[in-house]
C-alpha cells in the first residue's frame, strides 16, 4: 500500500512538472497571442483582456490538448475566437427605450467601471503574479495546493498572494 502512495505522488509531480512546462511554452507565446488579438481587436488593452481570457481557457481545457507540440497553434486559434466573441459582444447594443433597463443601468455602468479597472489592474501583474491570483480566487486552489504545482514552499505562495494583494488595494486608492 506504502508503494501505491510513493508511484501516485510521483505521478502527481510528474504531472505538475509537466503542467509547469505547458505553463513556460504558453508564456513564450504570449506575445504571439497578442499579435493575434491586436489583428481583431485594434486595441492593446482589449487585446490584452482577449489574451488573458484565452490563458484562462487554455489553462482550464489545457488535458484536451492530445499533441503538445500543436499548443502555438491552438492557443493562437483560442485567442483569435476569443477576440472574435469580444468584438461580437460590443456590437450588441442595450434597447433605449426600456425603463426596467435604463433603471438600473447606472449601477450596471458603476459595476463594469470596477471590474474594468480589476482587470486593468490584474493586466499590470507580471504573468506568474497574475496566474498565482487566477489559481488562488479563481479556480480556488488552496495555498498547499499550489505550494506543491509550483514546487516552492507555502509560506512563500502565502507571501506572494498577500503583497500582491497589498499592492492591488494600493492602485485602486491612488
Amino acid at each position: 500500500m506504502n508503494g501505491d502512495r510513493g508511484s501516485s505522488e510521483e505521478r502527481n509531480r510528474a504531472e505538475s512538472r509537466q503542467f509547469d512546462m505547458f505553463e513556460d511554452k504558453l508564456l513564450q507565446l504570449y506575445q504571439e497571442m497578442i499579435a493575434v488579438a491586436l489583428a481583431k481587436v485594434y486595441n492593446k488593452s482589449d487585446a490584452q483582456d482577449v489574451v488573458q481570457e484565452a490563458w484562462v481557457r487554455i489553462l482550464t481545457k489545457h488535458h484536451s490538448l492530445r499533441e503538445r507540440d500543436k499548443l502555438q497553434a491552438w492557443a493562437k486559434a483560442i485567442t483569435a475566437n476569443t477576440a472574435s466573441n469580444a468584438n461580437r459582444q460590443s456590437r450588441r447594443v442595450l434597447p433605449s427605450g426600456d425603463r426596467e433597463w435604463s433603471a438600473g443601468l447606472a449601477d450596471v455602468r458603476e459595476e463594469s467601471d470596477i471590474l474594468l479597472e480589476i482587470r486593468e489592474l490584474l493586466g499590470q501583474l507580471d504573468p506568474k503574479t497574475r496566474a498565482l491570483l487566477l489559481y488562488k480566487f479563481y479556480y480556488g486552489y488552496k495555498d498547499q495546493e499550489i505550494a506543491a504545482a509550483w514546487q516552492v514552499p507555502v509560506g512563500t505562495i502565502k507571501a506572494r498572494i498577500h503583497r500582491t494583494k497589498l499592492r492591488l488595494k494600493q492602485w485602486m486608492t491612488q
